[in-house]
């Protein structure tokens, strides 16, 4: 790896994202910083200065921007400016989302529709954004964070199972159109992973679902941030199309 790489990572200031956007902007191979970094956020402005100043006293870039990813023209206007700073794009992990978890009995429209725009258009409009700079230098890794409940559903979650299922299926699809220009797409699917939104769960809640854990305890976002990592690496090269769990097992 002669010089860093570029990336972008969507809802990168919590949780999931943040470790996300801290391993891309840490990590090291062969002695060179792995990837200067532009993140996208939709709420919480010191989050965003949180991560910044974390990062700002490596030797790397970090830009954060703050924009509504399920928007199609803000999602064309926040790549082109994070392209501009970086330079270009070698990297895009779409990682926003959101839940709104009701049964379906209950589920209103706007409860299915915001889940969909933001978990899975979202993917549509970064993807849809940035495969063009790729294209062109023929180089690009594309990661999608999907979720097991994609794969196995949940009750209480119909719009967020379709949207992570909806997620899959655009990974696959596009990893075959972009195959042929050197450019990987791979999904990474979370367990349940120690995040704000598990953070909800009382005791009891969170002792049932660690029951239905062979590893018996909940993931860190660090797990999966080491698997994007992994999969952003030359060394994923071969590796494309492909849905990855990262959920202690409960899943097999």
């Amino acid at each position: 790896m002669s010089k860093n790489k570029r990336a972008i990572v969507t809802g990168g200031t919590r949780g999931i994202g943040r470790a996300i956007v801290k391993e891309l902007a840490t990590d090291t191979c062969c002695g060179v910083l792995f990837s200067d970094v532009a993140f996208i956020y939709n709420s919480c402005d010191e989050c965003a200065e949180e991560i910044q100043g974390e990062i700002r006293d490596r030797d790397t870039r970090i830009y954060g921007y703050k924009a509504d990813a399920s928007s199609f023209e803000e999602a064309q206007a926040t790549v082109e400016k994070a392209v501009e700073q970086l330079g270009g794009v070698d990297i895009l992990i779409n990682n926003a989302g959101i839940t709104r978890d009701n049964l379906l009995l209950r589920m209103t429209e706007q409860e299915f529709d915001q889940v969909m725009e933001v978990n899975l258009k979202s993917v549509f409009n970064y993807t849809k954004a940035a495969m063009k700079y790729m294209i062109k230098q023929r180089y690009g890794r594309i990661v999608n964070i999907t979720s097991v409940v994609g794969l196995i559903g949940n009750a209480g979650q119909a719009n967020y199972a379709a949207s992570k299922a909806g997620v899959i299926g655009f990974t696959k699809a596009v990893a075959k159109e972009l195959a042929s220009r050197n450019i990987t797409v791979n999904a990474v699917a979370p367990g349940f992973i120690d995040t704000e939104m598990t953070k909800k769960l009382n005791d009891k809640q969170k002792e049932m679902l660690i029951q239905n854990i062979p590893l018996q305890r909940l993931g860190r976002p660090e797990d999966v941030a080491k698997v994007v990592g992994f999969l952003c690496r030359d060394d994923a090269s071969y590796i494309t199309g492909q849905v990855i769990n990262v959920d202690g097992g409960m899943v097999m």
